[in-house]
This record gives structure tokens, sequence and C-alpha cells, in this order.
């Protein structure tokens, strides 16, 4: 296992530039008190946990904190007074080369606490756990947003499970570390957001605390990974297992803090006094059937969100895609039109309709369409084939119309992943009628855009329509032969010798994309 996977799968990410001081023994701090700092007790991704004790013997915790670049001292410490539920920090300063806040010692983390109840609690005592930590989150509202909620960073402090760590968190968030900016969060509670680098509020924290209510009530995540583009993948677009063994109102509560929209979640304030109603009374049998309806009525609103963030998500796959599509064929095109006025000065360039264009040369001419983006989903009632198109083209070369109604061919250029399955790349090929229907168009063989008919053509079944070119890759880099065959076909034309091709199809296309 990797060392990434490996953090992964305990709920933290460790920086690859971890500093790291090692057991250390008696070190001296003079801050607003003199502290001597003993063992090792915890480590993390910005920072490491030392044992303390004052002068007059008062035990406490000390963190430091490396100084990253961009990294503020403000962040760290920033003012909690009157926040309920929140590790305080009793005393603070600096090193040559760290922060350091000094906090009281906790009794365990809600993670150890779990460890040590086997995984999961009953549902009294993780009310009373969720309502300690939604408490701190009221209070917080509008102030400051924790966004990295998790077992690790709850302690129980007199009585009370705290939240700690704000500052590492508001630290974390603001480094200008590039590896600091793409890690920090912990991937089994990290909300949408965070996975799109969108702003974090409130909202986030609401996530996290579905995530841990999930886990403390059912002893497994929501979503179990394990590895970092799986979480990513099951946050953004997968509905949790349904939660079992716990009353509908609690049910509900803990899908409603797992939507995908942060708009959808409910504030820390309606959180917090849902959970106080759901710890302090038993519902009449009407009640609990009406939170059974309620209860299915959160999981299909869910199930909506869950939809959109998909849809989002693929829209956004879909738009870099055609960007990307649109930057190759870009110079694919530039350099065939390049060579074909470099060997034939005496042509003459036309714009073309949307931005493509034309050269003429004699009677003939050779013409680019542009990319256009295609449609999720162009292929009608028919079976769509294997692969995913994200952009089509077309270059074409037409004629006047000879004696047997022949004015030239064309060929389609499709942005997809026609051979393997997740790479695009532009593919040429060419489309004709089944020999088996007579019946013969103006250009052999043509260009078609993706829909029905294409859709038909590389079905696995006959059809009217045919693949009459194999998929064939054009590269920018090896545009060679992809440039001579064009430049010859326009050469033909311009001499009056491009003729309906002898065969169709010219070259097997059997065996050159993907089939279900």
């Amino acid at each position: 296992m990797s060392a990434l996977e490996t953090c992964v799968r305990y709920g933290m990410l460790v920086a690859e530039h971890q500093f790291d001081l090692g057991e250390i023994r008696d070190m001296r701090l003079q801050l607003g008190r003199e502290w001597i700092l003993s063992e090792r007790i915890g480590r993390g991704g910005f920072g490491q946990v030392y044992a303390a004790k004052s002068a007059d013997h008062e035990s406490a915790v000390a963190k430091l904190v490396p100084k990253e670049p961009g990294a503020e001292r403000e962040l760290l410490f920033v003012d909690l007074s009157g926040v309920r539920n929140v590790v305080p920090i009793i005393d603070s300063g600096e090193t040559e080369d760290s922060w350091v806040l000094i906090m009281p010692r906790a009794e365990k983390s809600l993670r150890q606490h779990l460890h040590e109840a086997g995984g999961s609690l009953d549902t009294p005592e993780a009310v009373a756990i969720l309502r300690d930590i939604a408490t701190a989150l009221v209070d917080l509202d509008g102030k400051v947003v924790h966004r990295d909620l998790k077992p690790e960073n709850v302690l129980l402090l007199d009585g009370h499970w705290c939240l700690a760590d704000f500052g590492i968190s508001r630290y974390a968030e603001a480094t200008t570390a590039p590896y600091t900016q793409k890690h920090a969060l912990s991937p089994p509670y990290a909300a949408p957001e965070r996975w799109r680098n969108e702003r974090a509020t409130s909202a986030t924290d609401v996530y996290s605390l579905g995530v841990i209510a999930y886990e403390l009530l059912s002893g497994s995540l929501p979503f179990a990974g394990p590895g970092l583009d799986d979480f990513r993948e099951q946050h953004l677009h997968r509905d949790p297992p349904y939660l079992n063994g716990v009353s509908a109102a609690l049910e509900t509560l803990v899908t409603e803090c797992l939507y995908k929209a942060p708009g959808a979640r409910p504030s820390p304030a309606n959180l917090l006094a849902r959970l106080a109603r759901i710890a302090e009374s038993t519902p009449s049998a009407g009640l609990a059937k009406l939170q059974e309806v309620n209860c299915a009525e959160a999981v299909r609103r869910g199930e909506s969100a869950r939809r959109e963030s998909e849809a989002r998500s693929e829209s956004e796959r879909r738009a870099a895609l055609f960007d990307a599509a649109t930057k190759g064929l870009s110079r694919i095109a530039g350099s065939l039109k390049q060579a074909i006025t470099d060997a034939a000065p005496a042509a003459t360039v036309w714009p073309g309709p949307h931005g493509g264009w034309i050269i003429r040369l004699n009677q003939a001419e050779l013409g680019f369409v542009p990319p256009v983006a295609t449609a999720p989903n162009p292929w009608g009632s028919w079976d769509p084939p294997a692969f995913d198109v994200i952009a089509h083209a077309a270059l074409s070369i037409k004629i006047p119309i000879d004696r047997h109604g022949y004015e030239g061919r064309s060929h389609s250029l499709w942005y997809c992943d026609a051979q393997e399955a997740g790479r695009y790349q532009w593919f040429e090929t060419a489309f004709m009628i089944s020999p088996l229907i007579p019946k013969r168009g103006r250009q052999n063989p043509f260009a078609l855009n993706p829909g029905i008919e294409t859709a038909k053509a590389v079905w696995n079944g006959l059809a009217e329509f045919q693949v009459a070119w194999p998929f064939t890759p054009v590269r920018v880099s090896e545009l060679d032969q992809f440039i001579d065959r064009w430049a010859g076909w326009f050469a033909d034309a311009a001499q009056g010798q491009l003729h309906h091709p002898i065969s169709m199809p010219e070259r097997s296309p059997e065996g050159s994309w993907r089939r279900t």
C-alpha cells in the first residue's frame, strides 16, 4: 500500500514536506508561560503534538505547526472566545520554524472512543456526541468554518466532545504550497464542494458531521473509498447506503446532512434543534408514521441532488474534453491548410461557415467544418455505440457534378474514445449506404454527425448505413499520411480526375472501433 493510500485509509493526508522534530525530551519553550515538552503523542498533515507541562505542573499538549509560505500567524490564532465545545488555546507563541499552540490535554479522541467501543455506538450515545459537535457549529456559524471535521479532531474534554484544530484547518486552506492546496482534506469526510475546490461554508462542516453520524451509528463510512479517486467519485455522485437500525427522524437528518448540494443541507441551528428533539422525545404512532414518510421524501431529494451533481460533473468533464478537442483539431486543420497552400500557392482560401475554411483550386474545393460539441446522447432510439463522442467536425472535397451524379467525398472527424475506453483523440472515418440498398448519394463516402444514422452504422447488426472508412487516429505528431492523402485527393479533384471509388468500403473498417 502506498503512503498516500495508507493516510487515506486513516482519514487524513500527510504532506510530503511534513516536518518532523522526532522525539524531543525536556525541550523548554518560553511563551506566555514556560512549557516543557516531552514525548510526541500525535501528528497530522500540518503539525505534531507533544505532551507539555508548565512550570507550575499544569498538564497540556503543544502543537507545533511549521511556518509555511503564505500562511500568516492570524490564521492559526483565531479568537473563539464564547464558542462552546471547542478546545481552547491556553497559550501560544512561536519558535524560529514553527507556530506553537498550547491546549488542554483531552481525555481521548472520538476515533479512540469508537475503537474502544468496537466501531459503533448506540443511538443515545451517538446523538449526545452529535449534539456536542452541532453546538459548536451553531456558535461558529458565520464566523469560522472548520473544513476538516473528522473523529480525530473531536476530543473529549471536561465531559464534552469538543472540536480541535480550527486554526490548523484555516492554515491549511490558506497556505500557498501546491501540495497542501490540493490535498488539505480528509477524503472520507470531505464534502462535494471540497472536491470541486469551491468555497467552504458551514454547510461543508454539516456534511462532515453527517459522515461522522453515519459512522457512529453504523460502524462504517457512508463512502468507503478506498482510493482518493474512489472517494471523490463517491462523494460527488453516489448515495450512501441506507442507514438501518435508527429512527426515521434520525435517518432523515443524516440523509439531509449528506445532500450533495450545500444549500439543501440543514443549518447548524436546525441540526441541533432536531437532534435535541430526537434525544428528548418518543414520537406517537401517528408522528412516527409521518416521520417515515418524511424520511422517504428526504431520500428522494438526496437522489435528485445526486443526479444533479453527477450531471454537473459530467457537463464539466465534457466541457474540458471539448476544449482539448478544439485545440487539437485547430492544429491538425491548420497543418493541413498550411501544407496545401504551400504546395499550391495558386489556390485561394475563403472563410467557410462557422469559422471553417474553403480552399479552391480550379473547380475543386477542399472544405473544413470546425468542431461542434456532440450531445451526450445523440443516438436517438437506436442502440448507442460502446464509445463516447465529445465533438465532431468534417472535411470534404467537392467537384462539379459529373455525368454519374458524383460530386466528391467527405469524411467525419470525431473526438471520441473509439478504440480504448476513456482515451479520447480525433478519429477520421466515413460512411456509406449499404450495397444491398439501390441508393447512391452524390458523395461517396460521406460524413455524418453522431446520430441515429451513425448509430446504425456502428451497430453490431446490418442496417441501411455502414462504416466506409476505418476509425483512424489523427494525431498532431503523425500527420504525414493524413495530409498526403487529402492533398492527393484534392490534386485529383483539381484536375477533374476524382471519381467514385471503385469499391466500397475502400478500406476494411472491421475492428477499428469498440463494440458492446
